[in-house]
């Protein structure tokens, strides 16, 4: 039986990297640091997902060009440095994404993550070797815009039918949905089961484990 998907692109934090607490640590420091008014645990893990500048505004609607580059700058300072909440894959996630290259599946990265950060996280992990492709927010337009999905499908020749999109947050799902692409999502990130379904997620799974159960009977 031929496969329904030959591509699978990944959303990375939330998905695949369990770092939303250093994520929003990150984000608390740095706001900190600014002096700008803090907002709630809550707040800030709802933004992940997004690119840096995408999500600062969503916090400050307000914000000006000066701040918001003071503010990315921080804010990359203190996740590049080494923070004290350390990130790491999720359960089963690299062997996950290992059986899915066995089996011969182009694997790729989406991410809101800048080039930066992303390719810091793949080096801690050593999974370099699995990805065909990676694109991030700061070389392409933030989710939910498809131009991350797009370049991807293009750069490896493969159709929009052919491609699944899995994450953690309706950014995901809606880039997958402007792309003409489906989306799985996972329910251990970010957003909840409820929240990925009515955004028009095919399924969601609660183990990025279960990936491969469910590509093997669709």
């Amino acid at each position: 039986m031929s496969k329904k998907y030959s591509l699978i692109v990944f959303d990375w934090d939330g998905t695949l990297m369990d770092s939303a607490a250093r994520i929003v640590e990150c984000l608390s420091l740095t706001i900190t640091d600014l002096n700008l008014p803090m907002h709630k645990p809550s707040a800030l893990r709802d933004i992940i997902g997004l690119g840096l500048p995408e999500a600062i505004r969503r916090l400050y609607p307000d914000v000006d060009d000066t701040m918001l580059t003071l503010f990315t700058q921080t804010y990359r300072e203190h996740f590049l440095s080494g923070e004290k909440t350390p990130s790491r894959m999720f359960p089963g996630a690299l062997s996950t994404l290992q059986q899915l290259s066995d089996e011969g599946y182009f694997l790729a990265v989406a991410t809101g993550k800048g080039r930066g950060g992303l390719d810091r996280s793949i080096k801690e992990v050593d999974c370099a070797d699995l990805f065909h492709i990676t694109r991030c927010a700061d070389e392409c337009i933030s989710k939910p815009h498809p131009q991350m999905l797009l370049e991807i499908m293009s750069v490896l020749d493969i159709p929009r039918e052919s491609s699944l999109m899995i994450g953690d947050t309706e950014y995901d799902v809606l880039m997958a949905q402007q792309a003409g692409v489906d989306a799985l999502g996972v329910d251990y990130g970010v957003h909840s089961r409820d929240r990925l379904m009515s955004h028009g997620a095919l399924d969601c799974m609660s183990d990025i484990c279960d990936v491969t159960a469910w590509l093997e009977n669709h």
